[in-house]
């Protein structure tokens, strides 16, 4: 399966590498743009699950550095849940 890796900007600046193991990141999210932090959670969640998936699919398992992957971005995000209009950048993907 090819996997990607993709930038995040985090509403404080800081910037994350993150870990997909499928292109389906490519659905959700287009580098250059920002996210409202619950629209970025709810995409992730959902491009994450589906990437495990078809690891899952394709080799009997899901795949853990998804789900791990997704468990760091909820993490991050709330640290900035109490902030009215935070939101996530993607910077770039890197295939």
């Amino acid at each position: 399966m090819p996997e990607m890796r993709f930038t995040v900007r985090w509403p404080d600046g800081t910037v994350e590498g993150c870990y997909s193991p499928s292109l389906v990141i490519k659905d959700y999210f287009t580098p250059g743009e920002s996210y409202p932090l619950a629209d970025f959670l709810g995409k992730s969640r959902e491009a994450l699950t589906i990437a495990s998936q078809r690891v899952e699919a394709r080799y009997g398992f899901p795949c853990s550095r998804a789900m791990g992957q997704l468990a760091r971005i909820e993490a991050a995000a709330r640290n900035f849940s109490s902030l009215s209009n935070a939101r996530v950048a993607v910077e770039a993907f890197d295939e």
